[in-house]
């Protein structure tokens, strides 16, 4: 595994793709920005294991917060709120 591309505390952007196929990244979340929890470890691609591959090599695994309401326009729960997801880095880009 390469080192991990962001830390606890970055900023990041989730990629807006949309590829045709297997992907591990919740389609609600795509486009969206938060900030880096915690670095969850490294492990096999699941979409590359998807199609019977070894899924190397591994992938950070980033838990990333979001604020509801940024996620959910119509969120009508506390502004404080948040919700974490695990993502891979593939789908992680740097904020400015």
């Amino acid at each position: 595994m390469s080192a991990a591309r962001f830390q606890s505390g970055d900023t990041v952007a989730v990629s807006a793709a949309y590829p045709p196929g297997h992907v591990r990244t919740p389609y609600f979340i795509r486009g969206k920005s938060g900030v880096v929890d915690s670095i969850a470890g490294a492990y096999p691609n699941p979409e590359e294991l998807a199609y019977g591959r070894d899924g190397m090599p591994a992938l950070p695994l980033y838990r990333v917060r979001f604020k509801q309401t940024d996620v959910w326009p119509d969120y009508a729960g506390p502004a404080n709120d948040t919700v974490v997801i695990d993502l891979y880095e593939p789908w992680l880009e740097p904020t400015s």
